[in-house]
């Protein structure tokens, strides 16, 4: 069966609209004349943007393509661009996010369960160990404090999939709710936080378009499992990837997908890293992975600041929500800022034949095997940022390691994951062949027994070492 033409879709809805519009004045509930003018008011107002729209819209300038790698455009001080901004915060900021976590409404009864994460969160305000759901937070509420309003939807977004987030708490009691984020200054930002419906295509499609209304804030959804967003394809292919260059239609609306290889089966494991990064050009969105929490962190405040706006796709964790390994200290909120790629310092250059490349939890299993086979010849660079790839973060991050063996590391099949976009761009960046390691090309995206998965994902690490 062919799909139907334009102007047969065009003509049904005029029918449909048709027959509505009788359907009110055989009712009595308006008259002809008031519809012929609500007809024309609204095709006036479908001109007059149509016009702004044309008349508006300037292509933005991207730098020249090589071999399919799109190389970042320079920005400048103009009015597109913001400046006089950063990623880092003070101090003050954080604990003043911490107290506010232990500083319930009067009356307000907390689970007990619960009073001791307050508690946690407000230490690691101070002392540092702050985990994901802690980073996000903080990331929100900074935001907040300086005026950037937030807003977030999912399926289970305020406490979180994961149980990471207690963005909002609930009286065991009453059942009344208390969010701390909405607490923290008189002249803060707005935080709107809701657990949305199983509808990935309608929700995606409504923050797609907040998010192009409201320029001034932060607009995230949340899928439950990254497996899930493909119900929104629709929305992400003809909006999210390409309105910009269609029609001039800016959106900064950023889409937090879980992703991570930890043996829950072929539908709770990939978000398809593959098919974003082959939607992925003329720096249409971005891409990342971050693997901390300050990264994530750093990441997420630069979305609420940077111009020219852009969406964001980030692959979150599942396992590595509560890594230890994975937690930050104080001090990576208050200085630096999200970094493309993050290098290896801890291994002698001098030593080093093989750099492995990599990006979100495997970059720990790969670590973790490291330390126990007490390799001192491998280099593990991460790459927090999948989409646009940035040279010279890449160069920098390698050029201790010059001349050593190149092997790009992912979990996903050898079809799926970010291997097949990295094959066409790494080796146009830095010169040289790149292998890789992987599981072996798939139909599905991960096995289904917990047993068969934990075997894979052996196999694949000690691969990624050996000689």
């Amino acid at each position: 069966m062919t799909q139907p033409r334009m102007y047969d879709l065009i003509e049904a809805k005029r029918s449909v609209r048709h027959l509505y519009t009788e359907s009110l004045i055989r009712r009595g509930d308006i008259t002809t004349e008031e519809a012929e003018a609500v007809s024309k008011d609204y095709l006036s107002q479908l001109e007059r943007v149509f016009i702004e729209t044309r008349e508006g819209y300037k292509p933005a300038e991207h730098a020249e393509s090589v071999a399919g790698l799109e190389l970042p455009a320079s920005q400048s001080s103009d009015a597109g661009v913001m400046v006089g901004w950063k990623t880092a915060v003070t101090a003050s900021q954080i604990e003043r996010i911490g107290r506010a976590h232990v500083r319930p409404p009067e009356g307000f009864a907390v689970h007990p369960k619960l009073e001791k994460l307050l508690e946690k969160r407000e230490q690691m305000s101070r002392e540092g160990g702050i985990d994901w759901g802690y980073g996000e937070i903080l990331a929100f509420g900074t935001l907040l404090q300086e005026g950037v309003p937030v807003r977030v939807s999912g399926q289970d977004s305020r406490r979180g999939t994961f149980v990471q987030r207690h963005a909002v708490y609930h009286d065991r009691n009453t059942g009344a709710e208390w969010t701390p984020l909405l607490y923290l200054s008189s002249d803060q930002a707005r935080l709107h936080i809701f657990d949305s419906p199983l509808s990935e295509y309608s929700v995606v499609g409504f923050e797609y378009g907040y998010s192009v209304e409201r320029p001034d804030a932060l607009v995230l959804w949340e899928a439950q499992f990254g497996d899930f967003v493909n119900g929104a394809q629709t929305i992400i292919d003809e909006f999210i990837s390409s309105a910009e260059q269609k029609w001039g239609q800016s959106s900064s609306v950023v889409l937090l997908l879980p992703h991570g290889f930890e043996g829950q089966g072929p539908d709770h494991s990939s978000a398809r890293v593959e098919r974003f990064l082959q939607l992925c050009a003329e720096e249409n969105m971005i891409a990342a992975m971050p693997s901390t929490p300050a990264s994530y962190f750093h990441l997420l405040r630069r979305q609420g600041y940077n111009r020219p706006r852009k969406p964001l796709v980030v692959f979150t964790p599942k396992s590595m929500l509560r890594l230890r390994a994975a937690q930050s200290s104080v001090e990576d909120f208050t200085t630096g800022t999200f970094e493309p790629v993050i290098g290896d310092p801890s291994v002698d250059p001098a030593n080093v034949d093989r750099v492995l490349m990599c990006a979100g939890k495997v970059y720990y299993d790969l670590v973790a095997e490291r330390d126990r086979s007490g390799d001192t010849s491998t280099a593990i660079v991460r790459f927090e940022q999948l989409y646009p790839l940035v040279p010279e973060s890449i160069k920098e991050a390698l050029a201790p390691f010059d001349g050593a063996e190149l092997v790009w590391v992912q979990e996903e099949p050898h079809n799926q994951g970010a291997w097949s976009r990295m094959s066409l761009s790494l080796p146009q960046v830095v010169g040289s062949t790149v292998s890789v390691v992987s599981r072996s090309a798939s139909a599905s995206p991960a096995s289904g027994l917990a047993s068969r998965h934990a075997a894979e994902q052996t196999d694949l690490v000690r691969r990624a070492f050996a000689r």
